[in-house]
């Protein structure tokens, strides 16, 4: 941390980039060297130790300083702090799919033993009634997007309480969190068109408030021209 930190990963970062077949053999060294920065030297060669460490100094200077690349090299370095960013910022487990569970212990366990923090949305659904199928791809969708969300599926035959959850209200989407059902939405397909998709299903929750910030999108290599959105 601080200016020393920012500077020492820079260092690192522009030395992990440079293309070492390329360097004549003066910088080859030179890279050889900075890869152990704290190389050991004894006692009675402090004078070697002074020299190496200023000769180091402005050599290190120039090969960061005088390649043409260093534009590039630099933005590749702001995008990869702004990934490590992010995933410290990004507290708590990551799920990113539709998990299916089996019976009604699955069922307990997927609301009650997840973090408070975590926001819990379980699909109840059944084979062969009209919207499942759809909202269970929709929800498919949105768990890759918001992987901080954990997205469950299970059959309503397979909860142990298949009496509670007739066709008639199937599909119903319950959302929970730190163990506290938040929203209970019977026959939910009956709130979109008769085809619908995962952004509908999101704007739907939304309304809500039941998803949080979508995740940020993974950066690139540091080719711009490949960030532009169309």
């Amino acid at each position: 941390s601080g200016p020393k930190g920012v500077i020492n990963d820079w260092r690192k970062f522009k030395l992990e980039s440079e293309d070492r077949d390329s360097l004549p053999l003066s910088k080859k060294e030179i890279l050889r060297q900075m890869s152990s920065p704290h190389r050991s030297f004894s006692k009675d060669d402090k004078d070697t130790r002074d020299r190496f460490c200023r000769k180091m100094s402005m050599q290190e200077y120039e090969l960061i300083q005088d390649d043409k690349e260093d534009e590039s090299c630099l933005q590749k370095y702001r995008k990869r702090c702004m990934q490590d960013m992010h995933q410290r910022l990004s507290f708590g487990p990551k799920y990113g799919y539709l998990c299916e569970l089996q019976n009604g212990e699955q069922f307990l366990e997927a609301i009650e033993k997840e973090r408070k923090t975590t926001t819990v949305i379980v699909h109840i659904y059944e084979d062969g009634i009209k919207g499942c199928d759809a909202l269970n791809n929709s929800l498919t969708c949105l768990a890759a997007e918001y992987a901080t969300v954990k997205f469950c599926k299970i059959k309503a035959s397979d909860t142990g309480a298949g009496d509670r959850f007739s066709d008639e209200v199937l599909p119903t989407l319950l959302v929970y969190k730190g163990g506290e059902l938040l929203s209970n939405f019977i026959s939910v397909s009956e709130q979109f068109n008769d085809e619908f998709f995962a952004v509908d299903v999101e704007s739907f929750l939304n309304e809500y408030g039941l998803l949080p910030e979508r995740e940020l999108p993974a950066l690139g290599n540091g080719n711009t021209d490949e960030q532009d959105v169309e």
